[in-house]
């Protein structure tokens, strides 16, 4: 197994066997900082206008079913939660109206931080601190947000820190939930292989000892994941999400995985 070298300042310990998990997809402009700054511009328009958050990513059923498992599991209301990649904040509305109250949200768009913002605030959560933080990492090549910082309205709190730098600015989450993002950087045209094993390394420190991590994928099956994450987390259980069959063969449209972070 061949160590991967990640350039973003990661230690030289994740590794990912590239021959027991092969991609089945190619590289996309949905893996670029680009394609989310456009489109999270263009529904931070339409909320403007018409007050449409936008798309749900994987739909509503995505975030029902993590809501589910969390009152299941009784994860405490104040629970630290890391939403990784918060797109338009809806996931942190609904946990909000679950009665979570130590949330944070990051997003490497500035657009998706403005968008995510304006919808909490229409939410009117003024008595829930919820911090929103953007990671404006963008693989080899770190640019800076034009977004002012720090932001503060009404129970809202924004700064701006950098999730795979492995800085240990983002730390101490007792649950940190992935829909789709850990996927856009899978796609991203550019050091895709060091950018996962950056993002492993990194949820390893944003995670407490036994934290738990959420992740849904369209990308990735169970095995793969498993494969993947097999350095530093232990397989909790896998959520049921929708089936189908095609050419004779059974297989889910998305994956949904609990792992728990090691010692």
């Amino acid at each position: 197994m061949e160590s991967i070298e990640c350039t973003l300042g990661c230690p030289n310990t994740s590794k990912i066997n590239e021959d027991l998990v092969k991609d089945d997809f190619t590289p996309s402009k949905l893996g670029t900082r680009e394609y989310w700054d456009d489109a999270y511009q263009r529904e931070l328009q339409t909320f403007k206008d018409i007050g449409d958050v936008g798309e749900i990513w994987f739909g509503e059923e995505s975030m029902d079913r993590v809501l589910r498992w969390m009152e299941k599991e009784e994860i405490p209301e104040d629970a630290a939660i890391l939403d990784i990649g918060t797109g338009n904040g809806v996931l942190l509305v609904e946990l909000a109206k679950s009665g979570y109250t130590n949330l944070t949200g990051i997003d490497y768009s500035a657009a998706s931080v403005k968008l995510a913002r304006s919808v909490l605030q229409t939410e009117n959560f003024s008595n829930v601190e919820v911090k929103v933080v953007v990671n404006v990492w963008l693989i080899g090549s770190p640019q800076r947000s034009s977004v002012p910082w720090p932001i503060r309205i009404r129970g809202l709190s924004m700064v701006e820190v950098d999730f795979l730098s492995c800085s240990g600015e983002l730390s101490d989450f007792d649950v940190c939930i992935d829909k789709g993002t850990f996927d856009a950087i899978s796609l991203n045209p550019e050091n895709t292989e060091e950018g996962k094993a950056c993002y492993i390394q990194s949820l390893r420190g944003a995670l407490k000892e036994e934290g738990l991590f959420v992740i849904t994928s369209c990308n990735w099956t169970k095995e793969q994941l498993l494969q993947m994450f097999s350095q530093g987390f232990d397989f909790v259980k896998e959520l049921p999400t929708p089936r189908f069959q095609f050419g004779g063969k059974t297989g889910n449209s998305v994956t949904a995985i609990i792992f728990k972070r090691l010692h």
